[in-house]
C-alpha cells in the first residue's frame, strides 16, 4: 500500500531519539522549553526568516493558543472556511468564539476574499485562511481587508510549510502563522506544532499560554495549558530539518512527474490539475485534482485504492457539514449552507499521494489506473 503520506524516518532521527533517552531528558517544563525544542525553534525561525518561532504539542494548539494571544473570547466571531480539517473550527470553538465560515475558491480551494467580506460584523475579530493543500490564500488581498477593518489574521499553514506567496513563506504574512508536524506533514515530529510571530508581546504571551500561564514556579498570570513539545519529539524535528529543502525537492519533482502524466485528462475537460501561480510556490503537500463528473472521482479513486494507492478524498463533509457543527445550536449564523464552491469541492476533488518516499513505478502505477479507469 502506498498511503497518501509517510514520515521519511532514517537513522539521523533514530540516533537523535536515542541520545535524549541516553540522556534522560524527554520533556521541559522551563518557560523556554528544553534544549532540543529551542534548537528546532533556532532551525525554524532561520528556515522561515521570522523573529520568533514557539514550538507547541500540535498544530490544533498552535491555532488555539494563537487566538487566545489576541484575545479572542465568547461573544467574538472568526472567519474562517468550512473546508478544511476540523482543527481550524475546534480551535476556535475551544476560546468561546464563534467560527463563521466562508466559501474557498475553486482554483485552489483556499478561502475566498470577496466572501470573507460579506461575512464580518461588528463581532468579527480574526481571520484564518488556510493554505490548503500547501496552496497559499490570496494574503494581499486578506491582509488589505483586515487592516481596513482592523481584524487580526491567523494564518493556517498547517499543510504549508514551504510553500511561499511572492517569495514569502506562508505563515510570516499575517499577524501570526500556525503549522502542524503530525505524522503525514511534509515536516514531521509525530505529534506537535509551531507559532510563528514577529511582535514581542504576543511571543512573550504564548509563552505563557504554552506553560499553564506560569513564568517562574506558580505564578500562573494568563490563561494557559500544557501545550508543550516534548524533547522527544523535537529531536525529530531537527533531524527532519536537515533533509527539509530535499524532501521537498523531491516532492516537486513527484508532483512534476504526476502533472505530464495526467495532462491529457485536462485537455479533454476531464479533470482540473493544480497550477502553482506566478509568484507562488507549492510545497506540494498534496497532489489535488479536481473531477469534472462526481462519477469519474469515485471509479478512478476506486481503482487506485484496489492497486494500493492511498488516494483520499479531502474533507468529506466539509466542517459546517459534520454533525456537530451542522447542530442547530453550534451552527455559525452566516448561512454556512450557501457555501456552493465548498459544496462541490466535497463532490469533486481526489488527492493523490507525491510524498517522498514514492518512487517512479508507483506514479505511473497512479497514471496507468487513470487511464484505465477513464
Amino acid at each position: 500500500m502506498i498511503p497518501i503520506n509517510k514520515p521519511w524516518l532514517d537513522d539521523d532521527a533514530k540516533q537523535e531519539v536515542l541520545n535524549v533517552l541516553a540522556e534522560n531528558s524527554l520533556t521541559s517544563p522551563a518557560k523556554n522549553g528544553g534544549k532540543r525544542v529551542q534548537d528546532f525553534e533556532n532551525l525554524l525561525k532561520s528556515y522561515l526568516n521570522v523573529k520568533h518561532v514557539i514550538a507547541v504539542n500540535s498544530g490544533t494548539s498552535a491555532i488555539h493558543a494563537s487566538l487566545l494571544s489576541l484575545g479572542i473570547k465568547p461573544g467574538d466571531e472568526v472567519i474562517l472556511p468550512s473546508f478544511t480539517f476540523v482543527a481550524t473550527a475546534n480551535s476556535v470553538v475551544a476560546t468561546g468564539a464563534k467560527p463563521v465560515f466562508a466559501d474557498i475558491n475553486i482554483d485552489d480551494y483556499t478561502i475566498d476574499f470577496a466572501d470573507v467580506e460579506k461575512k464580518i460584523t461588528d463581532k468579527t475579530k480574526a481571520i484564518v485562511p488556510v493554505h490548503l493543500y500547501g496552496h497559499p490564500s490570496n494574503m494581499d488581498k486578506l491582509n488589505t481587508i483586515a487592516k481596513d477593518k482592523s481584524i487580526k489574521v491567523v494564518e493556517d499553514a498547517c499543510q504549508s510549510l514551504g510553500s511561499l506567496y511572492n517569495e514569502k513563506q506562508t505563515g510570516t504574512i499575517g499577524d501570526l502563522g500556525c503549522f502542524s508536524f503530525y505524522a503525514s506533514k511534509v515536516l514531521t515530529t509525530g505529534e506537535g506544532g509551531a507559532i510563528v510571530t514577529n511582535d514581542d508581546d504576543i511571543y512573550e504571551e504564548l509563552l505563557m499560554i504554552r506553560n499553564h500561564g506560569m513564568v517562574n514556579g506558580y505564578d500562573t498570570r494568563v490563561f494557559g495549558l500544557n501545550l508543550r513539545l516534548p524533547e522527544l519529539c523535537a529531536a525529530i524535528g531537527i533531524s527532519q530539518m536537515r533533509k527539509l529543502n530535499q524532501m521537498l525537492e523531491l516532492r516537486k519533482a513527484n508532483a512534476e512527474l504526476l502533472f505530464e502524466g495526467l495532462k491529457g485528462f485536462e485537455q479533454n475537460g476531464i479533470l482540473k490539475l493544480p497550477k502553482e501561480p506566478e509568484n507562488n510556490k507549492f510545497n506540494w503537500y498534496l497532489f489535488t485534482v479536481g473531477f469534472k463528473e462526481n462519477s469519474h472521482r469515485e471509479l478512478v479513486k476506486n481503482s487506485l485504492l484496489k492497486v494500493g494507492i492511498g488516494a483520499t478524498v479531502y474533507y468529506d463533509p466539509p466542517v459546517h457539514k459534520t454533525p456537530y457543527y451542522d447542530d442547530t445550536e453550534n451552527k455559525s449564523e452566516s448561512n454556512a449552507d450557501l457555501l456552493p464552491n465548498t459544496t462541490w469541492a466535497w463532490n469533486h476533488v481526489l488527492s493523490l499521494p507525491v510524498h517522498p518516499l514514492m518512487d517512479k513505478n508507483d506514479l505511473n502505477t497512479i497514471v496507468k489506473t487513470f487511464e484505465n479507469s477513464l
